[in-house]
């Protein structure tokens, strides 16, 4: 059984501004196009909350590490474009860095058990 991986998975919850979700959807829709032909990109799943309306998450899935994805990836220019749309259409965003130990039903990430 092997829990040791070279991926790390982005968790992020975006809290909307009201009346621009649409907006902020498009914009991230289109950040995804720009950042899905990356060499490291696995994997991207965006979710709307049922409970929470003007809350979105979205769940990567990148090979590296932390590190690794803030020296290659965050550099980019379209997400410096991105970044700069975000004050108006956001209030809050909440990034959660996860390392996968066990999964169960895919094979996404390079975990086995």
């Amino acid at each position: 059984m092997s829990t040791i991986t070279n991926q790390v998975i982005l968790n992020i919850r975006f809290k909307i501004k009201p009346g621009m979700k649409k907006n902020f959807r498009d914009r991230l829709f289109s950040l995804i196009n720009d950042f899905r032909n990356e060499p490291a990109f696995i994997n991207a799943i965006v979710f709307d909350d049922i409970d929470q309306p003007n809350d979105l998450v979205i769940y990567e899935i990148w090979q590296g590490t932390r590190e690794t994805w803030i020296q290659n990836e965050l550099p980019k220019p379209y997400r410096s474009e991105y970044e700069e749309a975000l004050a108006d259409l956001i209030d809050d965003r909440t990034v959660s860095w996860l390392d996968p130990i066990g999964e169960w039903g895919s094979q996404l990430t390079s975990v086995t058990r």
